[in-house]
């Protein structure tokens, strides 16, 4: 999938997680998190799920998560993405 415009998912209130995706010409991923110490391999392997099973290639992926559990991180994640790429 390609990323064609800006776009979010998410909120930064507590237990969610702030997605937001825009075109770049390579693949880049930035993770803030509040458990980042304890969970920063599980977050960022689910967000690489999530890039893997859409096959996004390149795209500035900028998560900032504040205790969402992994389901929530992939969903806010493969929304941003879907949007981002023209889905709704």
């Amino acid at each position: 999938m390609n990323i064609k415009a800006s776009a979010v998912a998410g909120t930064l209130e507590s237990s969610d997680v702030y997605v937001k995706v825009e075109p770049c010409d390579k693949l880049e991923i930035e993770v803030e998190s509040v458990v980042y110490n304890q969970f920063a391999e599980e977050i960022e392997k689910s967000i690489m799920e999530v890039v893997e099973d859409l096959k996004v290639e390149s795209g500035k992926i900028s998560v900032n998560d504040k205790g969402a559990i992994d389901c929530v991180i992939k969903a806010r994640v493969e929304t941003a993405i879907r949007r981002a790429g023209g889905e709704k």
